[in-house]
């Protein structure tokens, strides 16, 4: 059996929990894929290539705030039971002033991290999904807790506010209830275009957020080891600028990286997801400076 693998390996040795600003949170859940499977494999793969990291990630060392990794969290059993899970590993994370940081996995791990902000009474906080797909469907294949209803389940279940990036891929029903409820978010052709609004989140929205990054929002030209690669996405460069504007002047709360189907060969794939969950810490840690 392989020993279990901290987050950037020697470049970051195991920090206690209660002295790290970031826990990183393996979920290996692979209960509802619908297509490409591969999933479970997902956090070990982000875990195995962030050992090539190098702590200086071109601005700062994000690493020098402590990153705790946890052991995985056990995803045998019924949907309810994994989520059940999460939620109580993020809350312990929560409640020693942590950010946690979820490995995913399907997207569904989101819930369990969503519902454990929800119980903290003063956690105000609105959801910044980057992803292809909406995931705005009431059920999918006969199941509510499919990948493809996480964020039903946030704005029915939780009643969180929520602004989308990099979406094109989503159904009639979904693309009527953006519009029926007024849902905001930027999609990947106004990118291109040049057309983002500055600031990028609109008037009221929380000045807490969670950030849900499946990594399919991403053009396949920079990740396209995921389970539904969808052509026409986000670019790394916009991807980064988009996340930056979406942190800015805000509290993050907690952020995922998720759907990640690691295949064999393709380093670059688990590479670039294990850069983008040390470049989601490195923009957090400099969430104080003015974007240039």
């Amino acid at each position: 059996m392989k020993p279990v693998l901290n987050f950037l390996g020697e470049e970051g040795p195991e920090t206690r929990p209660d002295r790290s600003f970031f826990h990183v949170i393996p979920v290996p859940m692979e209960t509802s894929v619908s297509y490409g499977p591969g999933t479970a494999a997902g956090p070990g793969a982000i875990l195995e290539a962030s050992q090539q990291l190098e702590a200086w990630d071109g601005e700062s060392v994000p690493m020098d705030r402590g990153i705790h990794t946890t052991p995985a969290v056990g995803c045998s059993g019924s949907t309810e039971e994994i989520l059940s899970r999460v939620e109580s590993r993020v809350s312990r994370s929560l409640s020693m002033g942590a950010v946690p940081v979820l490995l995913g996995g399907e997207h569904t791990v989101t819930l369990g991290a969503l519902r454990a902000l929800k119980a903290r009474e003063d956690q105000d906080f609105g959801i910044v999904q980057f992803d292809a797909h909406a995931d705005l469907r009431e059920t999918y294949q006969g199941d509510r807790f499919s990948h493809a209803c996480v964020m039903r389940r946030a704005l029915d279940d939780l009643d969180l506010p929520l602004f989308q990036i990099g979406v094109r891929a989503l159904s009639y029903g979904e693309h009527e209830l953006r519009r029926e409820r007024n849902i905001p978010g930027l999609g990947p052709g106004a990118v291109h275009r040049g057309e983002i609004p500055d600031p990028l989140l609109p008037p009221g929205f929380p000045k807490n957020i969670y950030i849900s990054f499946d990594v399919d929002g991403l053009d396949p030209s920079v990740i396209r080891a995921t389970g539904t690669p969808v052509p026409g996405g986000i670019g790394w460069y916009d991807a980064l600028m988009l996340l930056e504007k979406s942190i800015f002047g805000r509290q993050v709360k907690g952020f995922d990286v998720v759907e990640l189907a690691p295949v064999p060969g393709d380093h670059a794939s688990d590479f670039a997801a294990a850069r983008l969950v040390y470049a989601v810490m490195g923009l957090i840690r400099r969430k104080s400076r003015p974007l240039v």
